[in-house]
């Protein structure tokens, strides 16, 4: 059995461990969380470098991404270079392609979850594909980018906006601490400052990204709204009950009570594909999905709805 291990900035109170079998091969997969320590990590990778299939890098990206520009996030890079040996990603690849393809999926199955409704997507530049997957889907896609990562309220509602505002503000964005962009360690687990952005979420039909960027300023109430995220614990779906989300929709498969992060998968996809990680290409990504079958997690929550849940495999 080969091992899958994602060393994450996160809080180590979200630490998860399964085991899988895929394509007729078994694997560990396991996350394991630094409270925000980086130099735990490193040193962490170093012990598992040459020893795992793959490492998954958690709780922060290597790359951002506006359009066809994209910008090294400079704290990451000494977590990435840990890796010697073991081939390590942080889940760009599978943004751009399993969940560009979540989005294209749901969008063919029920038109109406999109069309004519309104979509707030927190952060575009940690998930390009999603982002211009949805500019597709016949909704208004609020990007959030400067709003939740920098906290200014500056709403954004074109994709070609918010690229233009990307050349100039993030060649300053990755080199602040990654800490002032994104909630890391426990910081993960305190409970959102719920007023900061309400209106924008009482706006949205759908909202859409990264799990900690939600929750981040999320208010007590989202009745009736929709939820496309993942690294998601069962303690998390416990939390969105609470606030009456009507439905969760997780871009990775749900495995033993959780969705795991993108750069999980990534990894159990790296391995699997048994090539060096410079000649992975994205097509390699889409044709080990269309052979894996993985399909977006939707899981009602709210009682009042009726639509049945729809679990991936």
């Amino acid at each position: 059995m080969r091992r899958i291990v994602s060393v994450s900035i996160g809080s180590s109170q979200r630490d998860s461990k399964a085991v899988v079998t895929v394509c007729g091969e078994k694997f560990s997969i396991e996350r394991i969380g630094t409270d925000g320590d980086m130099q735990k990590a490193v040193a962490l990778i170093r012990e598992l470098d040459g020893k795992v299939a793959a490492f998954g890098m958690g709780g922060i990206d290597l790359y951002l991404q506006g359009g066809t520009r994209r910008y090294i996030l400079r704290e990451a890079k000494q977590i990435a270079r840990a890796a010697q040996i073991t081939p390590i990603v942080d889940g760009s690849g599978l943004k751009n392609t399993l969940e560009r393809r979540a989005i294209q999926t749901l969008a063919q199955q029920n038109p109406s979850l999109f069309q004519g409704r309104n979509v707030l997507l927190t952060c575009a530049l940690d998930r390009f594909g999603m982002a211009q997957a949805l500019q597709e889907t016949g909704s208004s896609v609020l990007y959030g980018d400067v709003m939740f990562a920098l906290g200014l309220s500056l709403p954004i509602y074109r994709l070609k906006v918010l690229q233009w505002v990307v050349t100039i503000l993030a060649p300053i964005a990755v080199q602040m601490p990654f800490a002032w962009l994104y909630p890391t360690g426990t910081k993960q687990e305190k409970s959102p400052d719920q007023n900061k952005y309400a209106k924008y979420y009482a706006w949205a039909d759908v909202i859409a990204g990264d799990y900690h960027m939600i929750r981040r300023y999320m208010p007590e109430d989202l009745t009736g709204k929709t939820l496309i995220t993942n690294t998601i614990t069962p303690g998390d779906v416990e939390f969105l009950k609470r606030r009456n989300v009507r439905e969760l929709i997780t871009t990775t498969p749900n495995i033993e009570g959780r969705s795991f992060g993108t750069n999980v998968m990534e990894a159990l996809l790296v391995a699997l594909l048994n090539k060096p990680l410079a000649d992975i290409t994205p097509e390699d990504y889409n044709r080990m999905l269309d052979k894996i079958g993985f399909m977006p997690r939707r899981e009602v929550l709210d009682d009042a709805f009726s639509v049945q849940p729809q679990m991936g495999t």
